[in-house]
C-alpha cells in the first residue's frame, strides 16, 4: 500500500505558495517517505539541499559562501531591520561587578605569590581591563539611547484619513559575543528592542551573550561574510576599546571610507587615551601612509551622551527600523 505524506502544518514560506511546484519543504517530507531500501539509505539518494556532508565538501565552497550571504540578509529583512548602529569593542572588558571580583582575585594571588611573575602579571593586566570597566556601563547607556523609540513625528496629511508617520528605532549590531559586545545588546535588551549578534566559530569556546535577540543571532564561518553584514546596514560605527579583532573591524571601515567604497558615516573612537596610545594617527600623517584628512574619518569621544549628541542628528535623518 503506498503511504500518503502526513499532514504536517505548512512551513512559513508555504503558507502564501500559489504555485503548482512542490516547496523544498515538501519534497523533504515526502523524501521521508520513501520504503527503506540499499539504495534510499545510501548517501547519493539524498536530496542535495538536505545533504550536510555534501554541502561541507570543499567543492561547494561557493555555495557555502552564498548561504552565509543570504541567510542573515534575508533573516533581517524579513524582521525589517535596514537601518544599524554597529558598536564594536573587547569581549575582555568586565562590567563593573564582575571587574571588582576579578582584581580582588588577582590582588590576593599576587599577594600570595609575589615570586610568581605570571600572577604579578595578571594582577596588573587585571588591573587595566578594571580601569576600562566603565566602557561597559557607557556601551550600554548608549546602546538605550539609540534603540529607544522616538515620539511620533508630525506630518501633512493629503487626506484626512492619513495617520501620522512613525520613526522606528534604529537596530543595535555587534559581535554578539561577551564583554563590551554584551553591554551594547544589553542596553537594547534594557528598552525592549531587538538587537543583532554577528557570531562566528572559533577554534576556543564561544557562545552569544544572553541579551542578543534569539531570532537575529547568527553564527558565521567566514570573517569576510561577517564583516559584510555589520556594513550593509550601517549607519554609524562606534568603536569602544578593544584588541586584534576590534581593530581588525575599525581599519576595515576606515580603509572602506578613505577609498570611497563606502559613503561615509559618522565613526566614533570612545577613550581618546586609549586610542591615541594604542595607535600613532599623526605618526601615519608625518610618515606620509596617509593623509591629513584621512584622520577627520573619524571623531573621539568620552561618554554615551557625547557620542549621542554627535550621533542623533545623522541618525533622525535615516528612516528608524522596529
Amino acid at each position: 500500500m503506498t503511504k500518503q505524506p502526513p499532514d504536517i502544518e505548512p512551513a512559513p514560506d508555504e503558507q502564501e505558495r500559489t504555485g503548482v511546484l512542490p516547496s523544498a519543504h515538501e519534497d523533504q517530507r515526502h523524501a521521508g517517505l520513501d520504503p527503506e531500501t540499499p539504495q534510499t539509505r545510501s548517501p547519493a539518494y539524498k536530496l542535495g539541499f538536505a545533504d550536510t556532508d555534501f554541502l561541507l565538501r570543499d567543492e561547494l565552497r561557493s555555495a557555502r559562501l552564498q548561504l552565509e550571504y543570504l541567510k542573515p540578509e534575508i533573516l533581517q529583512r524579513d524582521r525589517g531591520i535596514t537601518s544599524t548602529v554597529v558598536i564594536f569593542g573587547s569581549a575582555r572588558v568586565p562590567d563593573p561587578a564582575q571587574a571588582a571580583s576579578l582584581l580582588e582575585e588577582a590582588e590576593r594571588a599576587a599577594a600570595e605569590h609575589p615570586e610568581d611573575p605570571e600572577a604579578v602579571r595578571r594582577a596588573k593586566v587585571v588591573q587595566a581591563l578594571v580601569k576600562k570597566a566603565r566602557y561597559y556601563e557607557e556601551a550600554r547607556k548608549l546602546a538605550q539611547l539609540i534603540s529607544t523609540p522616538s515620539q511620533d513625528e508630525p506630518s501633512c496629511p493629503s487626506r484626512l484619513d492619513e495617520k501620522p508617520r512613525r520613526r522606528h528605532k534604529l537596530v543595535i549590531v555587534t559581535g554578539g559575543g561577551p564583554g563590551l559586545m554584551e553591554a551594547a545588546n544589553r542596553g537594547a535588551c534594557d528598552v525592549g528592542a531587538d538587537s543583532v549578534g554577528l557570531n562566528i566559530v572559533l577554534p576556543f569556546e564561544q557562545r552569544p551573550n544572553a541579551y542578543v535577540t534569539p531570532h537575529l543571532c547568527f553564527n558565521f564561518h567566514y570573517f569576510a561574510l561577517r564583516k559584510l553584514h555589520f556594513m550593509m546596514r550601517a549607519k554609524a560605527l562606534v568603536v569602544f576599546p578593544g584588541g586584534y579583532g576590534t581593530l581588525d573591524e575599525l581599519f576595515e571601515v576606515l580603509c572602506l571610507i578613505q577609498t570611497r567604497k563606502i559613503k561615509p558615516m559618522p565613526v566614533l573612537l570612545v577613550g581618546r587615551e586609549y586610542w591615541e596610545k594604542i595607535i600613532d594617527f599623526p605618526a601615519m600623517v608625518e610618515e606620509g601612509v596617509i593623509e591629513p584628512r584621512d584622520v577627520d574619518i573619524f571623531s573621539y569621544v568620552e561618554s554615551a551622551e557625547e557620542a549621542w549628541r554627535i550621533l542623533e542628528p545623522t541618525l533622525n535623518g535615516h528612516s528608524r527600523q522596529r
